[in-house]
C-alpha cells in the first residue's frame, strides 16, 4: 500500500533516501508519484510548480564563469552538469536515476502543460575591444587594414602596453575569473565614464605612459565628448603649457635640421595628416612608436580640413617634448595664419576653447613660426613638405606708397623665369622662418618655395603660376639638386589625391606615394599619410585613397620601404570646421591680398 494513501496528510513517512521511514510535514505532495518535498518554515502552500526552474537559475547565477563559457555545456536541455561540492545534475542524469520515463521533447518555443519553459542559454556579454586606431597591424605588400584586437594591460616599461586600455585588459581579467558572478542580473550595456582631466606630470617632465595616456583621452574625447567640452577634460592652461614647451624646443632648431642616426636606428618618414587623429594613432603602432631605434620625421601639414586638428597636432607635439631627439617635426603650408584661417583650424580652435580660444590660438601661430623647414637624414636624404627653393634674390621693394583710401597698390610679382637659379643649403639655413605666412614677394621667398612647391615633369625652374606661389622644376633640377649636395633622394608632401586628380601628367595618390622623378644620381619622392583625404568632401565619390610611410634603413637609408594603409574607419561623427563645399580644394588661386607678407606674431 502506497504510504502516501495511509498516512496523515499533514505528515507522511519517506519511502526512499538516506532518511527512509522518517515521518516528515508533507504540505503540498505530488500526486502522480506519491513523492513529497519538505515544506521550510512560513513557507507558501501553493504548490511548487516553479521550483526546478528556480534551482536553475539560481545554479545558473552561482556557477562559475568557465562553466557557462564551456562549449561542452552548450546546447541540449541543460546548461549546467553536476559538479563537486554544487549537486547539480541535468534532467536527463535525474531521469535515469529515478527509473521514470525520459519526457518527449518539445518543439521549440513550447512547454509541457502546467509547468514554466526552459531558461535560455546564458551568454555573456561580448569583451569590451579597443578601438582600432590604436591597434597595431601586420607589415605587408597589401594595404595595411586596421582591426579591433583586444588590448595589453598597460605598462610603464612597454608604450605599446600603455597605449592600450585599462578597460579591455579588466574585460579579459574578468572572463578568466572562475569566481560566481556578483550579480544575478544580466550585464547592462557599457557606459563610457569620462578620463580623469589631464594634468602636467609631477616633477615637470614628461613620461611615455603619460603620452600614452594623452594619445587614449584624445581618442576618448573625439568619440564621447562634444567639440565644446574638451576643455572640461584637456584645460587650456595645459594646452598651452604643452604648446609653449614644444616651441621653445623648435625654436632652439635651424631651419636644416642633420639628423644623424646611431647605429641600429631606423627613421619613419610621415608627409600629410591633416587632423585625421585616429589614423596618426594607427600610423604610430604600425610604425612602431618613437624610440632610441626609431626616428621620426613628420613633414608638415598637421591640421586643417580634418576635424581634430587640435588633438593630432598636441599628441605630436607631446613626443616631441618627450623624445627632442627622436622626434622631429617639419613646418607645412598649412602651419600658416592664412590657411588656418581659411581650411578651419582657427574656427576648430574657437570652437573647443571659446573665450580662451583666442589665447590658444596665438600660442598655436608661434610655435608655427618655430617649426624649423627641412632635414637631411643620415647625409644622403632631404625632406621638406613642398620640395626645392631658389637662392636669394636681392631685389628692390615691390611694394608702392599708399594710394588711395590708405590702400596699398599691389605689387607686380612679374618674375623672369631666366633669373631663377637653384638654392643651396647654406641659403636655406639663413632664410627667415619666423613668419606667420611665407612671403609670396619680396627677398624672403626661401620659406614659401619650401612650403609651397611642386614637382613637374617639364624641364627648368619657373614661378607656380598655378599656386600663385612657390616653384615648379623638373627632373633636371632634381638631378642638379641632388648633385650639388650629394644626396640620394628627396622626399616631399604637399599633394594628395584632389590635388593630383588635375594634374595629369604626374601620377595619382592611390597608395599613399609617387615617385615623380627617376635620375641618375635617385629619385624624388611624394609622400601622403591621411588615408580617405580629404575627410569631408562635397562629391560623392570619395577617393578612398589609401595613406603611406616611409621607413629608411640603415646603413645606407637610401633605399625607402613604402608601408601603405587604409583609414581607420567608422570614424567618428564630427562637424567640419570650415565650409568644404564652397572652399577651394589643393590650396589652388590662393588669395594673395589676405596672406600677411612676412609678418611675425612675436
Amino acid at each position: 500500500m502506497n504510504t502516501a494513501q495511509t498516512e496523515p496528510v499533514h505528515q507522511i513517512r519517506r519511502t526512499s533516501g538516506s532518511r527512509r521511514g522518517e515521518l516528515v510535514d508533507a504540505g503540498d505532495t505530488f500526486r502522480r508519484t506519491g513523492r513529497v518535498r519538505p515544506r521550510p518554515r512560513n513557507a507558501s502552500t501553493k504548490p511548487p510548480l516553479f521550483l526546478p526552474c528556480a534551482r536553475l537559475a539560481f545554479a545558473a547565477v552561482s556557477a562559475p564563469r568557465h562553466w557557462i563559457g564551456n562549449p561542452r555545456l552548450r546546447g541540449g536541455q541543460s546548461q549546467l552538469k553536476q559538479r563537486s561540492g554544487h549537486g547539480l545534475r541535468t534532467r536527463k542524469e535525474k531521469e535515469s536515476s529515478s527509473g521514470r520515463r525520459p519526457r518527449r521533447s518539445q518543439p521549440t518555443g513550447s512547454s509541457p502543460r502546467g509547468r514554466a519553459p526552459e531558461s535560455p542559454r546564458l551568454v555573456l556579454p561580448p569583451k569590451h575591444t579597443t578601438p582600432a586606431a590604436i591597434l597595431p597591424a601586420k607589415e605587408g605588400k597589401k594595404p595595411t587594414k586596421p582591426k579591433e584586437i583586444t588590448g595589453d594591460p598597460p605598462s610603464a616599461s612597454n608604450l605599446d602596453h600603455a597605449m592600450s586600455q585599462p578597460a579591455a585588459a579588466d574585460a579579459d581579467a574578468a572572463a578568466m575569473d572562475p569566481s560566481p558572478s556578483p550579480s544575478p542580473s544580466p550585464a547592462a550595456p557599457h557606459a563610457p565614464l569620462p578620463p580623469a582631466v589631464v594634468e602636467w606630470p609631477e616633477g615637470g617632465a614628461l613620461t611615455r605612459d603619460w603620452v600614452a595616456g594623452l594619445a587614449s583621452t584624445l581618442d576618448w574625447c573625439s568619440r564621447h565628448l562634444p567639440a565644446d567640452r574638451l576643455p572640461t577634460v584637456l584645460p587650456p592652461a595645459l594646452v598651452q603649457r604643452l604648446v609653449l614647451a614644444a616651441a621653445a624646443i623648435l625654436h632652439r632648431e635651424p631651419n636644416l635640421v642633420r639628423v644623424d642616426p646611431r647605429p641600429g636606428q631606423s627613421v619613419v618618414v610621415v608627409g600629410d595628416v591633416h587632423g585625421q587623429l585616429h589614423d596618426v594613432i594607427f600610423l604610430l603602432r604600425d610604425a612602431g612608436f618613437p624610440s632610441e631605434e626609431r626616428v621620426f620625421v613628420f613633414n608638415g601639414d598637421y591640421v586643417d580640413r580634418g576635424a581634430w586638428g587640435l588633438e593630432t597636432l598636441l599628441l605630436l607635439l607631446a613626443w616631441k617634448v618627450l623624445l627632442p631627439n627622436c622626434v622631429f617635426l617639419l613646418r607645412g603650408n598649412h602651419e600658416s595664419k592664412y590657411c588656418t584661417s581659411v581650411y578651419g583650424f582657427e574656427k576648430e580652435v574657437m570652437t573647443k576653447y571659446k573665450d580662451q580660444g583666442p589665447q590658444v590660438y596665438r600660442k598655436f601661430l608661434r610655435c608655427f613660426e618655430d617649426l624649423p623647414l627641412a632635414t637631411i637624414i643620415a647625409g644622403c636624404v632631404y625632406t621638406a613638405h613642398g620640395g626645392i627653393f631658389r637662392g636669394t634674390i636681392v631685389l628692390p621693394s615691390k611694394r608702392s606708397k599708399k594710394g588711395k583710401k590708405g590702400r596699398k597698390n599691389k605689387a607686380n610679382c612679374t618674375v623672369d623665369p631666366t633669373s631663377i637659379r637653384l638654392g643651396s643649403l647654406d641659403e636655406l639655413l639663413k632664410a627667415r622662418r619666423t613668419v606667420l605666412d611665407p612671403p609670396w614677394e619680396g627677398q624672403n621667398l626661401i620659406p614659401g618655395d619650401v612650403l609651397w612647391s611642386d614637382p613637374s615633369l617639364q624641364m627648368g625652374l619657373s614661378p607656380n603660376q598655378e599656386r600663385g606661389i612657390g616653384l615648379l622644376w623638373g627632373p633636371d633640377i632634381t638631378q642638379q639638386f641632388l648633385r650639388a649636395n650629394k644626396l640620394k633622394l628627396i622626399i616631399r608632401s604637399h599633394e594628395g589625391p584632389d590635388a593630383r586628380d588635375k594634374r595629369h601628367d604626374l601620377l595619382g595618390m592611390d597608395k599613399g606615394y609617387t615617385i615623380d622623378h627617376e635620375v641618375e644620381c635617385g629619385k624624388l619622392i611624394t609622400l601622403f599619410s591621411a588615408p580617405d583625404y580629404p575627410q569631408f568632401q562635397a562629391s560623392e565619390e570619395r577617393y578612398n585613397n589609401c595613406g603611406a610611410y616611409i621607413v629608411l634603413n640603415p646603413p645606407d637609408f637610401a633605399t625607402p620601404v613604402f608601408h601603405s594603409f587604409e583609414a581607420v574607419k567608422p570614424r567618428p561623427p564630427a562637424h567640419p570646421f570650415y565650409d568644404f563645399e564652397e572652399v577651394i580644394d589643393s590650396d589652388e588661386e590662393l588669395n594673395l591680398d589676405a596672406m600677411d607678407s612676412g609678418t611675425s606674431s612675436q
